[in-house]
């Protein structure tokens, strides 16, 4: 039966101006949407609906996307956020076993189950601030068992829960302690073993790697890629977080669909993401959390025309935040982001990061994925930070 929103604006996302329509409606019917417009145009035969939502004035845009995230991980990290501010270097800590293997032990030492609840737990924070669809990566198991382990519950949240988990295989995140020394062998047992398993069994939409001086070289991350490309697999990118290491141009050269990160991003890097349309996906809480001064060059990118979403990079090591209506607001305050580029890099940028073509904005046809703010204009959500605006979130209609 079709429902009508009415009483409302409509953000549709369409364009940079976010295409707004005062005084507009929607009908939606399983699933999708079946029309929009302002509300004096609405077509006579559904005048009369029984199923109806009165916005009272709200904002009706596209349910958030968190294209970005590590959500499924064992234990946590908070005895060494204390160490560093107490003067600990980061050296010191990952000396002593800890850092991000100690959040591979962790996780390989939990159950699926144990890994599930904790998931369970941050994914639904970011459900209750609007958000449809996550992308969840691995990469904190580091073997055939574990990696698999970790891709698994993340496809269980998306069974389990109302939101669209994308699954991504970060195996090549970090080296495992039992390679230590041996990152070309690692990287062999991944195109070898990891990877071909992951996509035998549908277990990951996508292949992502961390190339950078302290995780993985161009020419390893080429290897992996390849592997990927040759199982069917689209693939994206950690790159330039710390150094330019050239890997947006290799992502690129691959057809990827984002390269994340990019404090460290060259001319090169630019112009190769442009030229084939992969996705800047900037991570506003790494940066904060990290206390990084180097900017993404958020102006070159916009010069060149280069899309960018924003997320959360929920993580335990370096953005342990589970709020994407914050990341809105980081990116406008830190990168200098409008609040129309905040909304569309978690909307229709955020989309097109993880190759859905099927939401991140309204329009006929695509799945009703929808978010009612109590906000009169969008810039709102981006600007106060503490309340939450949401006053109901649709998952497919429901």
């Amino acid at each position: 039966m079709p429902t009508l929103f009415h009483n409302l604006t409509l953000a549709t996302m369409r364009d940079a101006s976010l295409d707004l329509i005062q005084q507009g409606a929607l009908i939606s019917e399983q699933g999708r949407i079946l029309w929009l417009g302002e509300e004096a145009k609405l077509p006579p035969k559904w005048l009369n609906l029984k199923n109806k939502v009165d916005g009272k004035g709200g904002l009706l845009t596209p349910a958030l996307i968190d294209c970005h995230t590590h959500l499924v991980w064992g234990g946590n990290r908070a005895k060494e956020f204390k160490q560093r501010l107490h003067g600990v270097s980061y050296a010191t800590i990952a000396a002593a076993g800890g850092g991000i293997l100690s959040t591979v032990q962790a996780t390989r030492a939990a159950s699926e189950d144990e890994l599930f609840h904790a998931a369970k737990e941050r994914a639904e924070a970011l459900i209750s601030q609007g958000v449809s669809c996550i992308e969840i990566k691995s990469g904190y198991g580091l073997s055939l068992d574990d990696e698999l382990k970790q891709l698994r519950v993340a496809r269980k949240l998306g069974e389990v829960l109302p939101v669209r988990v994308v699954t991504t295989l970060l195996a090549a995140h970090a080296l495992p302690p039992e390679y230590k020394n041996r990152a070309d062998d690692y990287i062999d047992y991944i195109c070898d073993t990891i990877l071909p398993a992951a996509a035998t069994e549908g277990l990951a939409d996508a292949v992502d790697v961390f190339c950078e001086n302290i995780g993985f070289s161009r020419k390893q991350t080429d290897r992996v890629f390849a592997t990927a490309k040759a199982l069917g697999l689209p693939v994206k990118l950690h790159a330039e977080q710390l150094s330019d290491q050239d890997g947006a141009s290799l992502v690129a050269s691959y057809q990827g669909l984002s390269a994340d990160h990019l404090e460290y991003l060259s001319d090169k890097g630019i112009a190769a993401m442009a030229a084939a349309g992969t996705v800047a996906v900037l991570l506003p809480g790494a940066f904060y959390f990290l206390r990084e001064t180097k900017l993404p060059p958020i102006e070159k990118m916009r010069a060149a025309g280069v899309k960018m979403a924003i997320a959360t990079d929920a993580n335990p090591g370096t953005s342990p935040i589970m709020h994407l209506p914050l990341m809105m607001h980081m990116a406008c305050t830190l990168f200098r982001f409008t609040p129309e580029e905040a909304w569309l890099g978690t909307t229709k940028h955020a989309a097109q990061a993880l190759g859905l073509t099927d939401t991140g904005i309204l329009e006929v046809g695509m799945r009703a994925d929808l978010a009612l703010w109590q906000i009169s204009a969008p810039e709102e959500l981006c600007y106060e930070l503490g309340v939450n605006r949401l006053v109901k979130r649709w998952f497919a209609g429901n």
